[in-house]
């Protein structure tokens, strides 16, 4: 452990910043999950919105590559589409 004071309380920031982060990432996989567990349109359309909006707001606070947000919503759609 650090002895410099401002380190002790970096070393508390990141430790809460890395439980947030993995919390906001486990939800993200559980909406993708959620999408590709439905097998109504309906239902999946709905659940699809929901994993597009956190999608985007994991790119923009910057969890996650734009590639990979962009294969994931190709790879979704593409899921609900072949829905009947």
């Amino acid at each position: 452990m650090a002895n410099i004071k401002q380190q002790i309380k970096r070393v508390r920031t990141n430790e809460k910043a890395r439980l947030a982060n993995a919390s906001f990432k486990s939800g993200l996989k559980t909406s993708v999950k959620a999408v590709l567990a439905s097998t109504n349109k309906e239902e999946a359309t709905a659940l699809l919105a929901v994993a597009y909006k956190k999608l985007d707001k994991a790119q923009a606070k910057g969890f996650v590559h734009k590639n990979l947000v962009s294969r994931k919503k190709s790879q979704l759609a593409s899921y609900v589409n072949s829905l009947n």
